[in-house]
């Protein structure tokens, strides 16, 4: 079943070269990680965490983020219901960067050899923003190891994005990417070279990000959930695209910008909208998948 869930209007928060002031403190999840630690996967030594148990689910962040940047605010929910593989990308958060291109296809084959070092064949898998994009490439490069996908504040290709965005993406400046995240960054990585690499890393992949041709997006076959915020980063009018492109999908336009609807650390946080988001993403999870 395709289903699109539009709600409301609200004010965009944009991630980039805005005024930190505005941002509220984060608050993190409180539950005890049930375990965590560093595997080493396609030669890179990857920091894991794991939460809950259940069906599998990966979680993947944003560009220039943490785990707890992006999923602080939900993953103990998430965890209630599902065993959370919760997960730092090349040179983000505790994983440290290694000398080979960045890359989306990269990140999703990390991610394919990560489960097969925990011994899980397949896994449910959401993606945030630069972690959305990775999530795509996992359901299209790894099809027997996707269950299902949900994929936030993401495009497939440029066109996307407004021109504004990409405008922003041409002069970018290191003093312009928020002190919330730099301070994040800087509490499991106190090593101030390793964030401004991963800054010109992420910068780097984003001005040259590569479309994904409508043919593999046609060929994604696990069910998923597109997210957006109604003021997002992401053109709605691409969102709708994308859902109709990929042959099982639901889309939901939710209130707010880009990452409000999980409270993602530079988001003002409205605690109404992202328990309705959660709730959503746990029952399309739990659902069971049509023949």
């Amino acid at each position: 079943m395709r289903v699109v869930i539009v709600l409301g209007t609200m004010t965009a928060a944009i991630l980039l070269n805005c005024n930190t002031s505005k941002y509220q403190t984060m608050t993190t999840h409180t539950s005890l990680t049930s375990s965590n630690g560093y595997a080493l996967v396609n030669g890179l030594k990857m920091y894991y965490e794991i939460h809950g148990a259940g069906a599998p689910l990966v979680l993947i962040h944003g560009g220039g983020s943490t785990i707890e940047t992006t999923f602080g605010r939900i993953i103990t929910k998430l965890s209630e219901n599902h065993k959370v593989i919760a997960v730092e990308m090349q040179a983000h958060g505790h994983t440290s960067d290694i000398d080979r291109p960045l890359s989306f296809q990269q990140d999703a084959d990390d991610i394919a050899m990560l489960l097969k070092t925990l011994n899980i064949n397949k896994a449910n898998v959401f993606g945030f923003s630069n972690g959305a994009s990775t999530t795509l490439q996992f359901a299209i490069r790894h099809p027997q190891m996707t269950n299902k996908i949900i994929v936030g504040s993401t495009f497939f290709k440029k066109s996307g994005a407004p021109d504004w965005f990409w405008d922003m993406m041409s002069k970018p400046s290191f003093e312009g990417m928020p002190q919330p995240y730099k301070d994040a960054f800087l509490k499991v990585n106190p090593d101030t070279s390793a964030l401004y690499r991963m800054y010109e890393r992420d910068v780097a992949r984003m001005q040259s990000f590569p479309d994904i041709p409508e043919q593999q997006m046609k060929s994604i076959t696990a069910p998923s959930f597109i997210i957006i915020g109604d003021n997002d980063v992401v053109r709605v009018e691409h969102a709708v695209e994308m859902h109709n492109l990929i042959p099982n999908s639901r889309l939901a336009i939710i209130p707010g910008g880009h990452g409000d609807y999980i409270g993602e650390l530079a988001t003002q946080q409205d605690s109404a909208i992202i328990t309705a988001t959660v709730s959503m993403i746990n029952k399309f999870l739990d659902e069971p998948k049509e023949n």
